[in-house]
């Protein structure tokens, strides 16, 4: 089955989750991190829905992966960008979709290579399950189970749209 999930409720749930969370923490000025390529995007959306003033940060994690002997650098790697200082700050970061949790361990290797936060909340979109690590997400828009011959794609950017294709 080819098709497309309607994204809107997913990013409302994403939304309602993290300021329910933000404000149970406590925390008034998180720092958006969204790793490459669908969290920046959802990074964007995020912090225009949330009504953020900081710009959020953007995470490239090739070097950081445990698989990057096996696989070797993508070509188009792109250098990270926090435009803002991690230590001690309450940090979002952000993805598409979470599987293993092996990008979300790379991704918090490279943070902490800028500086100690003083927490970090995990949103993701999409929760496959299938951990390998064990890495949960605080808020995600939907938890979805693929059959082996599928895959889920975010695309985008403008306009954001999920596909889910049979591989």
């Amino acid at each position: 089955m080819n098709g497309q999930l309607d994204i809107e409720p997913l990013l409302d749930k994403m939304e309602a989750g993290l300021r329910q969370l933000l404000q149970e923490r406590g925390v008034s000025s998180p720092a958006l991190i969204g790793i490459r390529t669908g969290g920046v995007w959802l990074a964007a959306e995020l912090a225009r829905r949330l009504q953020l003033q900081e710009p959020f940060g953007e995470l490239d994690i090739s070097f950081y992966r445990d698989d990057f002997s096996r696989i070797g650098l993508n070509p188009k790697v792109k250098p990270s960008s926090l435009p803002f200082d991690t230590a001690d700050r309450d940090v979002v970061l952000i993805d598409d979709v979470i599987m293993s949790g092996r990008t979300i361990r790379a991704a918090m290797n490279e943070i902490f290579d800028y500086g100690r936060p003083a927490s970090i909340i995990l949103a993701t979109l999409i929760d496959l399950g299938a951990r390998e690590l064990p890495v949960q997400p605080d808020v995600r828009g939907l938890a979805l189970t693929l059959e082996t011959s599928q895959r889920i794609k975010l695309r985008g950017p403008d306009p954001l749209r999920i596909e889910l294709e049979q591989a």
